[in-house]
């Protein structure tokens, strides 16, 4: 457990209120804290029984599956038109971009501005995206430098709704509930990443306009969930100035605490390096002759393997031994990135790929917890700015990386090289984060 830094308000526990109180002692802001209900563990459906949490969990499925829709979509499109793997990498990169240009400004928003408002927002944009993918397929007018731009504004759109939606559902859910709905928050993601890329490819080859036209709707009525949601209490610090101290306290806090720091930035060097997903559109068609629809189940194997796991941990979360089960299976998650790098049948790549979701699951929910629980709600949207940005890295730019990567020694080697390079850093970290490895419990202090 670290100390809070002397930059920090910390919450302070009195007689049922809390108090935002400064380092030198004055008291910032008093707010009712919601009241910690009786969770059994035994219980995973709890939290749904909270009506503002189950409108936000409908509208973030929703807008998933949305996501991947596209992406699928997109990333098919592109490859059959261009077969260059290095057009896929260039797709993870217009989304990452906008997360890393705008993490000053996308955290303070989220601080200091209703968060389901910044949300529904973000959401609408995404459906405009959309719109304007089905009106260049539906005239013929797809290419990759529209395409590109349209990803651009997903980026911008992406990078507000991430701090928002990762700091909403604290202020959505009591604390005894808060480890049940990170879980599900967390296979929210991951049931529309099974779900979206077989509907992406389905639809697909259904006809290209499709699925285009199946996520705007989707958006749609993820816009409709999310402004349903009565408005939460949000803690902030109403007399806090807008100075460049104020914009970089995420940063500030991630570099303090250094549990948090290693657990976000494991993850991000271990996806980074790892990560497999860009080049999946090279391996249906040229390596495993498989068709838009085989894409559609390659894309959707992990996140078939990560809601398992997510399952698993709603009811059975982990109690001991944190740091080194998430050591542990970030090195399992590089060992099977080598296991589907070089298969060659579809079954066992698809197992490979179940296995590395499961894996990564682990690395997500004592990462998530840690950020959730150890970080002040008044500066949680600026620290989930720079978790952003993090994960953003680690995802799309690490498409850009593989796709790179593939485009000069192919794919298969840019595959296995990256995830013995995942299995290196799982061990360079536990030395350089004893912290992190020897934590035993996720309980945090707010």
């Amino acid at each position: 457990m670290g100390r809070w830094p002397r930059e920090f308000a910390r919450p302070v526990a009195d007689n049922g209120r809390w108090c935002v109180v400064t380092a030198g002692g004055e008291s910032k802001e008093e707010r009712s804290e919601p009241q910690p209900g009786s969770v059994p563990e035994s219980d995973r459906f709890a939290v749904f029984r909270n009506k503002r949490f189950l409108l936000y969990w409908l509208s973030r499925l929703l807008s998933s599956l949305a996501i991947q829709i596209v992406v699928v979509a997109v990333g098919w499109q592109i490859y059959d038109l261009t077969r260059d793997p290095l057009d896929l990498g260039l797709i993870g990169l217009c989304q990452f971009l906008p997360a890393l240009l705008l993490v000053l400004v996308t955290g303070t928003v989220a601080d200091h501005y209703p968060r389901r408002i910044i949300m529904g927002c973000a959401i609408l944009v995404e459906a405009m995206g959309a719109t304007a993918l089905l009106t260049l397929t539906w005239h013929g007018l797809v290419s990759p430098v529209p395409v590109f731009a349209i990803l651009i504004a997903f980026g911008i759109a992406r990078a507000f709704f991430g701090p928002a939606q990762q700091s909403l559902v604290v202020n959505l859910v009591t604390r005894e509930e808060l480890a049940n709905a990170i879980a599900w928050n967390s296979s929210s993601w991951q049931a529309a990443s099974i779900i979206g890329p077989v509907i992406g490819g389905l639809l697909y080859g259904v006809g290209a306009n499709v699925p285009y036209a199946v996520a705007v709707i989707f958006f749609l009525l993820a816009a409709v969930f999310v402004f349903s949601i009565h408005a939460p209490a949000q803690r902030v610090v109403t007399n806090e100035g807008k100075s460049m101290s104020t914009v970089i306290a995420g940063f500030r806090y991630v570099w303090t605490e250094k549990v948090v720091l290693g657990a976000i930035s494991l993850d991000l060097f271990a996806v980074l390096l790892g990560g497999a997903v860009a080049l999946m559109p090279v391996y249906a068609r040229d390596i495993l002759h498989v068709g838009p629809w085989g894409l559609g189940l390659l894309r959707a194997a992990p996140s078939f393997g990560a809601i398992g796991m997510a399952l698993w941990l709603a009811a059975h979360p982990v109690k001991d031994h944190a740091g080194r089960i998430m050591f542990v299976f970030v090195a399992l998650f590089g060992f099977f990135t080598v296991v589907f790098g070089l298969s060659q049948w579809v079954w066992l790549s698809i197992v490979a790929l179940a296995t590395m979701g499961a894996c990564d699951m682990i690395s997500v929910y004592v990462r998530e917890t840690l950020m959730q629980l150890w970080t002040p709600d008044h500066v949680r949207g600026r620290v989930n700015a720079v978790n952003q940005v993090f994960i953003g890295a680690s995802n799309e730019l690490g498409e850009f990386r593989a796709g790179v990567m593939a485009f000069w020694i192919g794919a298969v080697p840019a595959v296995v090289l990256g995830g013995f390079a995942t299995i290196a850093v799982a061990g360079i970290w536990s030395a350089l984060f004893p912290e992190l490895r020897k934590a035993r419990h996720l309980a945090g202090r707010v």
